[in-house]
């Protein structure tokens, strides 16, 4: 086991695994050698016991040891390639370019420095903490190479802001039971960094169809209708950037998707100390297993987009339509999510919220009686509403 120190960092390299090289890092303050953490207000690393801030330019890269291992995976640099074939995305040497788990079990051991607990992850997890001494920890064996993100959005709302947030969520539903508004009741919120691919697509549209338009005029005694036929021809080519698709087998797609938009003028080059004090995963989806995700979003937008184009008919019958789309580039990105877990009647509901944005999705419970309720004030309202119309056309009340 190797220990490398340096201002402001802590690397820790064991290598006790086969083919496995485990890399522990720890950002500690330089002033008093706590723990530093990454601040969403201030956008710096920040230690709560001395108070003092540092800029994430400021710590030096981790300092990996080469040829310690003749077995340690050999990775090249994440490098797309501009293609424009469609359903074919090829990488620098694709061989290598597949999903690999860097255990040969699902679970791995880690070591923490400042109590020197067993720390156990699964084989997805890129940055957690300690569960004995809550130190923030970055596994950045598992985010070299091919598995680096190139691009990160930041937490934006911190764990005060998400949960204030939240708890002023639950008040606002009407059907909701009483008692989950009182949002006592959170079993755990937390911060996780969600692999995401995002992709920059090139989408191409052409439609053929019959459109027509109707005059009708009266002439004498006779009333005339007027049709007149079209033949239409429209053509698109429509570029859209940064689509996202989330590259985990552990998180919903659907409750992932509802999360959008994030805003991209927040992304940013990924730098392993903004995973300081978050939880992170690693995709298990490569750019390709992802793409088809990726391509039905924007296909329907290609498709409104180019329906939009035929205007002024009054009818249009479509008589061919071609929509293609096509990858440009592809780019690892880590998202931030507040996952929140929420006990109400011994069943856990679990809820996401956007980490830039503050938007709020998941399903919560529903307070039959309320619901009851407001079934018998629709249905009074309208009785009345339809006995009024009656007595105002001369009918009896009654």
């Amino acid at each position: 086991m190797h220990t490398i120190f340096s201002a402001g960092i802590r690397h820790v390299i064991i290598l006790y695994r086969k083919r496995e090289l485990l890399m522990v890092i720890q950002y500690k303050c330089p002033s008093c050698g706590a723990d530093l953490t990454f601040d969403t207000t201030s956008k710096k690393l920040h230690c709560a016991s001395c108070g003092s801030y540092y800029s994430i330019d400021s710590m030096p890269p981790p300092d990996i040891p080469l040829g310690e291992s003749d077995d340690a995976p050999k990775v090249n640099p994440f490098g797309p390639q501009d293609i424009y074939e469609e359903a074919s995305f090829d990488y620098k040497q694709k061989s290598e370019w597949q999903h690999k788990d860097f255990s040969s079990s699902k679970v791995s051991e880690y070591h923490c420095k400042n109590c020197g607990a067993v720390v156990i992850t699964d084989k997805d997890t890129i940055a957690t903490s300690c569960s004995f001494c809550g130190a923030a920890v970055v596994l950045s064996d598992r985010i070299e190479g091919q598995l680096e993100p190139s691009r990160i959005i930041p937490f934006k709302i911190n764990r005060d802001q998400a949960t204030k947030a939240f708890q002023k969520w639950c008040k606002k539903g009407l059907l909701t039971p009483t008692e989950f508004k009182h949002a006592d009741r959170v079993k755990n919120i937390t911060g996780i960094y969600i692999p995401f691919w995002l992709y920059d697509l090139n989408g191409i549209g052409d439609i053929d169809a019959t459109c027509t338009k109707v005059r009708t005029y009266t002439r004498g005694d006779y009333i005339y209708t007027e049709t007149q036929y079209y033949h239409v021809y429209r053509k698109v080519n429509l570029n859209y950037s940064n689509v996202p698709a989330d590259a985990s087998e552990k998180m919903n797609d659907n409750l992932m998707d509802r999360l959008e938009p994030y805003q991209n003028h927040d992304l940013i080059t990924f730098e392993m100390p903004y995973l300081a004090g978050y939880l992170a995963e690693k995709y298990n989806f490569n750019a390709d297993q992802i793409f088809p995700r990726a391509r039905d979003k924007v296909g329907g937008f290609v498709d409104n987009y180019l329906r939009n184009t035929i205007h002024g008919y009054h009818s249009v019958i479509t008589n061919r339509k071609d929509i293609s789309i096509y990858k440009k580039n592809a780019y690892y990105t880590l998202l931030p999510v507040w996952m929140v877990c929420y006990d109400y009647k011994d069943s856990e509901h679990i809820f996401a919220m956007n980490g830039q944005t503050g938007k709020i999705v998941g399903k919560p419970p529903l307070s039959v009686p309320k619901m009851f309720a407001w079934f018998a004030l629709i249905a009074s309202l309208s009785f009345l509403i339809i006995k009024l119309l009656v007595v105002l056309n001369g009918g009896p009340w009654l």
